[in-house]
């Protein structure tokens, strides 16, 4: 889990914004533009009208203004009331404009800041799929997933709207203000003191309350993630097992925590804003009682009162407006940092090339006394292994269970780097800055083969877009794997659709499939991880003998509990305890398993 620190919004927000895009950043220019039009306008609509009132109610009033006067006179107009309707429409028309720019401005908030939520997705998704090996084994995948499905999505909701709201809301309130203190000076920095301070001391009562929601609402969404994994992702257990109920008790605990906290956050978020309502009405009620107490009586007073009512109708949503998007901008801060910390992983300096120059091997594969040791473990899992692999070799490596035999394969494939030793290809070492390199020539068959779901053809040709998929190369490599037959019988063939997981074959035909993709990739360098174990003994014979039949230059390097899988090896490495045992053939095997059973 992502561990939240005290880190400021301010500071958070610095750190997002190396991770906006350059045409993201000209939009948000264009963007700031619009709003600074549409503050200019609510001014114009405000400040029009008492104008609009005042001829209302004494129209005479209007010739005494000079412009008013010159232009009547062009138009022909002596008569006051015939400038009702032309200030009617102009009114009208100033409100409309004012509300289609305020309309326009939500539109152009609301699709930058999803473009820059997709593009934030996108790099948190490929930052992730660049981590390392050992990066990618240390974390837990719910985690990653619902940071990258939901935590990017946050960055939106809890700090790309809001900063705009909060820009396009300052720019409405300072022309808000402005205006009405050149109606009423008095009144208007009253009334923007004396709200401006309800939500201060708001503020300084529910941040921290903002604070503990936001942390439970980051540590259970990731919770409501994992339980659907574990959930779904062990469904044939669940069914077998009837828990059912003990994995909707998870769900139903992370996620009405998750619930509680999003309510929490949303009621301190809203709650301010009857009372300020309720507040902007007496205020304006005991300004009428004021103003219609002067000489000019109420009707002098219906002019200012209009445009002060106006202006609160429009200042109060506004300071709610601010007043939201900060408490969710402070109830997302966990998730905003998660996610922040996400969009800050390292990228490899290979990550922008699209496929790297495999390095030259023409001789040997060689471990130079290879020690490795987990990050959270005091034990090495290897200790001081040695061996040289020939290019073109078969090599079986065989020991017990624990005995380090995955990680032997692990650092051969160039996925962990030795803590002491070196991996030698043709005496070059490998190294964070040439293992893309070496891999290159590697296929991996491991013991569980992922297949996602769609056809068998792409899943075959794994990783590679479908318009350019090699149909002819798929079924070679299924004919190689001795799975062509059973494709070719279906009714769709390599169009089978494979359902999730490979849920529609059995374990012996997944396993092919992941055979004929290694196949399929053409690599000289292929590593079985106990990828035969589900296949019977003729049909891994028969695997096992086209895979002999390929070119001598292909290194076949396997892991296997069968002995009988390695009979074919060239040479056999007997690990235990991370140690090398011995290297042998596989008669020797033999004799040793035969002694053995017979004592």
């Amino acid at each position: 889990m992502l561990n939240p620190t005290n880190t400021s919004l301010l500071n958070l927000l610095k750190r997002l914004w190396p991770h906006i895009t350059d045409k993201r950043r000209k939009q948000f220019s264009v963007l700031f533009l619009l709003m600074i039009v549409c503050s200019l306008a609510e001014m114009i609509s405000i400040g029009a009208i008492l104008p609009f009132l005042a001829v209302l109610t004494a129209p005479e009033r209007l010739f005494e203004v000079d412009f008013v006067r010159a232009v009547a006179q062009y138009a022909n107009i002596t008569d006051p009331q015939n400038l009702l309707l032309p200030l009617t429409i102009l009114f009208s028309a100033a409100a409309v404009i004012s509300g289609g720019l305020r309309l326009l401005l939500l539109w152009a908030q609301t699709r930058i800041s999803h473009s820059v939520g997709a593009d934030l997705s996108i790099s948190i998704y490929r930052r992730s799929l660049y981590q390392p090996y050992m990066v990618q084994i240390s974390r837990n995948s719910s985690e990653l997933i619902a940071g990258i499905s939901g935590k990017a999505s946050n960055v939106v909701h809890c700090a790309i709207v809001p900063v705009l709201v909060l820009a396009s809301s300052f720019l409405m309130l300072v022309a808000i203000i402005s205006t009405l203190i050149a109606l009423q000076p008095t009144v208007a920095l009253a009334a923007f003191v004396g709200f401006g301070a309800i939500y201060g001391c708001v503020i300084f009562f529910v941040k921290k309350k903002l604070k503990r929601e936001g942390d439970r609402l980051n540590e259970s969404s990731a919770q409501v993630i994992k339980a659907l994994q574990e959930g779904l992702g062990g469904i044939r257990d669940v069914l077998l097992d009837g828990t059912q109920n003990v994995y909707c008790d998870i769900y139903k605990k992370a996620d009405m925590s998750f619930r509680a906290s999003q309510a929490n956050i949303s009621i301190i978020s809203n709650s301010p804003r009857f009372a300020i309502e309720a507040l902007g009405i007496v205020l304006i009620a005991f300004l009428a009682y004021a103003l219609a107490s002067r000489a000019e009586g109420v009707a002098g007073a219906v002019p200012l009162l209009g445009a002060l009512a106006l202006g609160a109708q429009r200042l109060l949503p506004i300071l709610q407006q601010s007043y939201s998007s900060w408490s969710g901008m402070k109830g997302g801060q966990a998730l905003l940092e998660d996610a922040i910390e996400l969009l800050e992983q390292p990228l490899p300096a290979h990550a922008d090339e699209i496929t790297p120059k495999p390095l030259p091997f023409d001789k040997q594969i060689v471990l130079n006394t290879v020690s490795f040791r987990y990050p959270t473990q005091n034990k090495n899992v290897l200790e001081g292994i040695s061996f040289a692999i020939p290019k073109g070799a078969r090599v079986g490596i065989i020991g017990s269970t624990g005995s380090g035999k995955s990680t032997i394969l692990d650092v051969l494939m160039g996925l962990l780097i030795p803590t002491e030793g070196e991996l030698r290809i043709d005496n070059q070492a490998i190294t964070a800055s040439n293992y893309r390199s070496w891999q290159a020539h590697i296929a991996h068959v491991p013991q569980v083969i992922f297949l996602a779901d769609t056809s068998v053809a792409a899943n075959i040709a794994f990783g590679v877009p479908l318009d350019q998929i090699d149909i002819e190369r798929v079924r070679l490599s299924a004919r190689q794997a001795q799975l062509a037959t059973s494709i070719e019988s279906w009714p769709d063939g390599y169009n089978t659709m494979v359902g999730e997981r490979g849920v529609r074959l059995s374990g012996g035909q997944r396993q092919r499939i992941g055979i004929a993709r290694a196949l399929y990739k053409k690599a000289d360098v292929i590593i079985f991880d106990e990828a035969t174990s589900a296949l019977d003994n003729e049909t891994e014979a028969s695997v096992m003998s086209a895979l002999e039949a390929l070119s001598t230059d292909l290194t076949i390097i396997s892991v296997a509990h069968r002995i009988t899988t390695l009979q074919n090896c060239s040479q056999i490495i007997e690990i235990d305890n991370g140690r090398v045992q011995r290297i042998t053939k596989y008669a020797d095997i033999v004799k040793t398993t035969e002694s053995h059973s017979k004592t």
